[in-house]
């Protein structure tokens, strides 16, 4: 049996497919498509159901990629499968279009008004058993985010139905009024304090300030719960438990040789320095979990809060002006934000746009100029030292470069960047179980992924090093690394390490003492040069190889002109 559940976007399915088939689940690809279905198993009774979520839409009759597919597979659906309709109780006008397209399915349905305490909050009246007679399928209440209503909703399962209603889709709408006018009712309120701070970050001055003091004060948390654990926890842990454990190591190795050179590193003063050791177990450990975990949670904290407060559609709808210069719509400020945490994230995300040109506008600015959280983190520590001015520097390089190349791909690339179309849900009160398990669920992919490329990272550098293999690039390369950019001989082997771990490559930079020049230049050429290698897979997956050449090709020049403008604005303002 399948359980196939449909709903606008923002009903909060999601929360009701968690709480139905708990955390674990797989996320795949629609075959021939880049929309994702998301599977999982719940119990009902004695019976194992599978669950089928898809992603949010509007209607049947297909507008997009995501409504095609839908359409596809709910046109397959058989007597033996349920579909669960998510509405959103506040909303019930606009959500009842679908309910009564998908009751013309002839499949066994039942209805689950979510947000049911929300409605009761903001004066919307709901006649559950007075709905289920209307439509002649069970209506349960449900609260996704809290649990409340989902136990009677898996065991109303059974009682799935098929609706006797018969309509005409030229009156779909009247059908609609008609239901409305005899279960809901509306009673008279003023508008509430969140109500009131919903449509002022909506409107254009009082919300870019808004906008502006939000992400402000976001960044100021990601840094201060950021520090306050590498400070606290991370490196006391590192420095005063695993230091004397690798010390130890080293002597039973001999305090030299190649094994002790892959595992330990190079010891400075008999002593383990994290930043320059480059041993598996001292700097390919020290960089994912100290420096760069911390970081990672408090973003990914900071950005589940923004996503279920609700506020980021509201940012969406304030930055479409400005995506809309650069191809993009509204929402691509959204892969923009997960860029910050993480490329591969946000290139997934990209899917979110409708057509092949935004995906690809998207990703391209996503990967060349939006550093990761790890790359900001060592950023941060080697340009921190030279003062906020460097980092300003850096920051602000990073954003013209984002803005020219996307006006540049907007205007030579053809197609048009359609209208974004989406609907704002009032603020809410972030679930403090539902963060929890986001977070949590963030964290261990970002581990599984992160660790094993900068263990591979530091075994590469290693082997390039002790073959020879970086200091001939570096020869090779000297033209345009020490003559046009300004940078050092050996800060070839920070770029090549660039492809397999961005936050290792700058780290790499810091036993050169660069100057306050060379720091910003190549700190900025690193952030706009080759992604790792985990995106740069992503992007061959999402765009295909000659999509892929494209960007590259992309990355390689933006990264020369960058750098080589940066370097000679540079010697002419501060020598």
């Amino acid at each position: 049996m399948r359980l196939v559940m449909v709903g606008n976007p923002n009903v909060g399915k999601s929360a009701i497919f968690s709480r139905l088939t708990g955390a674990h689940v797989i996320v795949s690809n629609y075959p021939g498509t880049t929309v994702e279905v998301t599977r999982g198993m719940m119990r009902s009774a004695d019976q194992r159901i599978e669950v089928v979520d898809f992603p949010g839409i509007y209607s049947l009759e297909p507008t997009c990629k995501a409504e095609e597919v839908a359409a596809t597979e709910l046109e397959k659906l058989t007597l033996a499968d349920v579909i669960l309709n998510v509405v959103d109780s506040t909303n019930l006008e606009r959500n009842l279009g679908l309910t009564l397209q998908l009751i013309k399915l002839r499949t066994p349905m039942l209805v689950a008004l979510n947000f049911w305490d929300e409605a009761e909050h903001t004066g919307v009246k709901v006649d559950a058993p007075s709905l289920e007679g209307r439509l002649g399928v069970p209506c349960v209440p449900v609260v996704g985010i809290t649990g409340q209503g989902t136990k009677t909703l898996s065991e109303r399962i059974r009682q799935a139905a098929i609706s006797p209603l018969e309509f005409d889709d030229r009156r779909k709408w009247d059908e609609v009024g008609e239901i409305l006018r005899t279960v809901q009712r509306l009673s008279h309120r003023h508008h509430t304090l969140g109500e009131r701070l919903g449509d002022a970050s909506l409107k254009p001055f009082s919300g870019a300030v808004i906008a502006i003091s939000v992400l402000a004060l976001s960044f100021a948390v990601i840094r201060w719960v950021g520090e306050g654990l590498i400070d606290c926890i991370f490196e006391p842990f590192f420095n005063r438990v695993w230091s004397p454990l690798m010390l130890g190591l080293s002597k039973i190795l001999g305090s030299g040789g190649w094994l002790h050179h892959l595992l330990i590193g190079t010891l400075t003063d008999g002593r383990i320095d994290y930043g320059e050791s480059f041993g598996l177990l001292t700097t390919g450990l020290f960089v994912p979990f100290a420096a760069v975990l911390p970081y990672m949670f408090a973003f990914y904290l900071v950005l589940s809060i923004l996503e279920d407060s609700g506020y980021l559609p509201r940012l969406a709808v304030l930055a479409d002006r400005l995506m809309h210069r650069v191809g993009l719509h509204g929402m691509g400020v959204v892969p923009m934000l997960l860029g910050l945490g993480c490329n591969v994230p946000a290139a997934l995300s990209s899917r979110i746009m409708e057509s092949d040109r935004e995906r690809f506008i998207c990703i391209t600015l996503t990967t060349v100029a939006v550093p990761c959280m790890a790359q900001i983190a060592m950023i941060i520590g080697l340009a921190g030292q030279h003062g906020p001015q460097a980092l300003a520097i850096i920051f602000a390089t990073l954003f013209v470069v984002w803005c020219v190349i996307g006006m540049l791909l907007n205007r030579f690339l053809k197609g048009d960047s359609p209208e974004i179309l989406m609907d704002v849900p009032p603020y809410r009160m972030p679930h403090i179980r539902s963060l929890a398990k986001k977070v949590w669920m963030r964290l261990v992919w970002f581990l599984r992924e992160a660790v094993p490329f900068v263990l591979g990272g530091v075994l590469l550098a290693n082997l390039l090093y002790s073959v020879g293999v970086i200091d001939f690039i570096g020869r090779v390369a000297a033209p345009v690394v020490t003559g046009l950019m300004g940078l050092p001989q050996e800060s070839v082997g920070g770029l090549i390490i660039g492809f397999l771990r961005k936050d290792v490559a700058v780290g790499m930079l810091a036993p050169l003492h660069l100057s306050f020049r060379q720091t910003i230049v190549a700190c900025v050429v690193l952030a706009v040069y080759f992604p790792c290698v985990a995106t740069f897979t992503m992007i061959l997956r999402e765009l295909g190889l000659v999509r892929l050449l494209m960007v590259t090709a992309i990355m390689v020049a933006t990264a020369v002109v960058s750098g080589g403008m940066l370097n000679l604005a540079l010697r002419v303002v501060v020598g």
